[in-house]
C-alpha cells in the first residue's frame, strides 16, 4: 500500500463520531448520491425549518445538539421506527444544521468503504457572502470533490445554485484554510466571514481549528470551542496566529503533507479536542 492508498484507507475507516451498527451496511446505499438523498429524508435544517411549513419547538431543536452519527440514527429511529432508508416527512425528520448533514453523509460512505471526510469552511451560495458551513469531501476514485449534503430539492428550488450539489466548486466553499489565508493576505475581509452577527478573523479562526480537528476524523459541532478557537478577535495572539498559519495551510491541502497534519494536531493541545469542550449554546462544558 502506497502513501496515498494510507490516506484513502484513513478517511473509509470509521471513527467514534461517525461509526454506525455494521448491521446498517446491508440496509443503507453505498453511493454518494444516495447517502445524500437519505440523509435529506431523515433531517431537517434548523434554520430552514419555515421553508417546509415547520414551526419548532425547544424539544425539537434539542436535536441540533447531538454530536454522534450513532446518536443521530438513534434519534431518527426513535422518531420514526421507519427503516433508515424510508424518507420522513419534515414533522418526522430529526432537526440539525449543515454540520449533521454532512457528519451523518460521511458516516455513511464511510460504513461502505468510501473514503470520505467533512469539511468546516464557509459558502457563498446562501446569501452571497460567505457563510459558516459545512459540507462532505470524498473520494469519486479519481480525485477528492465536493459535495453538499444539505441541498435537497426545496433548498435547491430557493438557492438555485448554478452548480450540482455532488460537486460543489471549490471557489463557492471555501475550506477554512483557504478562508484564513485570504483574509491574512488581505484578499478578503475578515467581517464578511461568519454567520448572522457572528463575523471576523476570530470565527475564520474557530473553523480552522474545527476543519482541523475534523481532517482527524473528530467532526464537533460548529459551537463547540476549545484550545484555540477564539470567541473574540482580541484573543488572537502572535503565537496564536502562527499556529492557525500552519494549521490552515495544511489544511488547504491536508494530502501533501499528511503526517505533518496530524502530527500537529496531537502535539498541539490548542488545536487536539479535550476530553471535553464548551458548548457556547448550552453554556456548558459537554464530554467530546
Amino acid at each position: 500500500m502506497n502513501h496515498h492508498d494510507d490516506i484513502l484507507a484513513y478517511y473509509a475507516a470509521p471513527a467514534p463520531m461517525t461509526a454506525l451498527p455494521s448491521n446498517l451496511r446491508a440496509r443503507t446505499p453505498g453511493t454518494v448520491a444516495e447517502a445524500f438523498q437519505l440523509v435529506q429524508g431523515v433531517l431537517m435544517h434548523r434554520y430552514w425549518a419555515g421553508a417546509y411549513g415547520e414551526r419548532l419547538t425547544p424539544e425539537r431543536e434539542a436535536g441540533a445538539q447531538l454530536r454522534s452519527a450513532a446518536e443521530m440514527a438513534d434519534a431518527v429511529v426513535a422518531i420514526d421506527p421507519a427503516p433508515l432508508t424510508e424518507p420522513r416527512p419534515p414533522a418526522r425528520r430529526l432537526i440539525g444544521v449543515c454540520r449533521h448533514f454532512s457528519v451523518l453523509a460521511v458516516a455513511l460512505l464511510r460504513l461502505h468503504g468510501h473514503p470520505a471526510r467533512a469539511r468546516c469552511g464557509f459558502a457563498d451560495y446562501f446569501d452571497g457572502t460567505p457563510v459558516d458551513h459545512w459540507v462532505v469531501e470524498y473520494w469519486d476514485g479519481a480525485a477528492w470533490k465536493l459535495g453538499d449534503a444539505q441541498l435537497d430539492a426545496v433548498q435547491r428550488g430557493a438557492l438555485k445554485p448554478s452548480f450540482d450539489p455532488l460537486d460543489v466548486p471549490r471557489d463557492r466553499f471555501l475550506v477554512a484554510g483557504e478562508a484564513w489565508r485570504r483574509c491574512r493576505a488581505g484578499e478578503a475581509d475578515p467581517a464578511a466571514f461568519g454567520i448572522m452577527h457572528l463575523r471576523g478573523l476570530w470565527f475564520v479562526a474557530g473553523n480552522v481549528v474545527r476543519d482541523m480537528a475534523a481532517l482527524n476524523k473528530v467532526e464537533l459541532l460548529p459551537w463547540d470551542v476549545w484550545g484555540l478557537a477564539p470567541q473574540n478577535d482580541d484573543a488572537l495572539d502572535q503565537a496564536g496566529l502562527a499556529l492557525l498559519d500552519e494549521a490552515a495551510a495544511l489544511g488547504r491541502a491536508p494530502d501533501a503533507d499528511f503526517e505533518r497534519l496530524q502530527a500537529l494536531y496531537r502535539a498541539s493541545p490548542a488545536l487536539e479536542v479535550p476530553e471535553r469542550v464548551l458548548n457556547v449554546q448550552t453554556g456548558a462544558l459537554e464530554a467530546a
